[in-house]
């Protein structure tokens, strides 16, 4: 494989963005090749069967498209189609469950840990096995929180609407005494300072992008595939929607430059 070759990454939407920005942070000759599918967001109300069905085809692009690993930017890809990606496609292919749960045990100080996500991720309970697995004693309290995609996707981070529906997702993680929240989709680091303000400044919020991109260092540097060009990364971006609204949302809510978005229809 050449160390060239730029490295995949897929999300249900824009909420992948944040992973592209951390990956581009701490490697930033590597490049980048981006898909978040518009046009079937979200993924967390179907089933294991599309969203793995999904997952494949997107991963097959990102192969013909040469790269040389595969981020899983998506709680509920990582939750639901995962493994059939990783059964398929003989690249490093990285998810956002484990990293986030370790970041999560890192942080806790009374093991009251609250966990946040679409209905997917939720009821597969990918979290609550890795938290269980890395960690004793724990108590955790995972709650979906379907309705905050959609209000990313619809440019809302800031609306009163927001407000109003984490007010009532989070009342009962509130209730429990978390002092940790895992943000388990990718969509909600952009409506961080909504759920901070409603949780209180106590409550750590847990964002995987950062140790997702720390992940995809080890394991460039474990095989050997770091980009040693020195030659300035580029970073490609494709939609199955409108790549004029995918670039209008997304700049309105992360500081990149999206003008380089093409269409694919699967």
């Amino acid at each position: 494989m050449n160390k060239n070759n730029p490295i995949g990454i897929f999300d249900s939407g824009l909420g992948g963005l944040t992973v592209v920005k951390a990956v581009h942070k701490i490697l930033p000759s590597e490049d980048i090749i981006y898909l978040g599918d518009t046009a079937r967001v979200p993924y967390g109300n179907k089933s294991r069967e599309t969203v793995e069905r999904y997952s494949l085809e997107i991963s097959r692009f990102l192969v013909d498209k040469n790269v040389k690993m595969i981020i899983v930017a998506c709680n509920s890809a990582s939750s639901l189609g995962i493994d059939a990606v990783r059964r398929e496609i003989k690249l490093p292919v990285l998810g956002v469950i484990g990293p986030g749960a370790r970041t999560a045990l890192k942080n806790t100080k009374n093991k009251n840990i609250g966990v946040i996500g679409t209905r997917a991720t939720i009821n597969s309970g990918a979290y609550q096995k890795a938290l269980k697995d890395n960690g004793n004693n724990l108590n955790i309290y995972a709650v979906p929180t379907p309705l905050f995609v959609p209000l990313v996707e619809e440019g809302w981070s800031d609306s009163p609407i927001t407000r109003e529906v984490a007010e009532v997702y989070l009342k009962e993680l509130k209730k429990n005494k978390i002092d940790t929240l895992i943000l388990g989709c990718t969509h909600y680091p952009f409506i961080k300072k909504v759920i901070s303000s409603v949780m209180g400044d106590d409550v750590i919020l847990v964002d995987s992008a950062d140790a997702l991109a720390g992940e995809a260092l080890q394991t460039l540097q474990k095989t050997d595939q770091l980009n040693n060009s020195g030659s300035k990364a580029s970073i490609q971006y494709y939609t199955t929607d409108s790549p004029v609204i995918f670039k209008e949302t997304g700049e309105r809510l992360i500081d990149l430059d999206l003008s380089n978005t093409k269409q694919m229809i699967f």
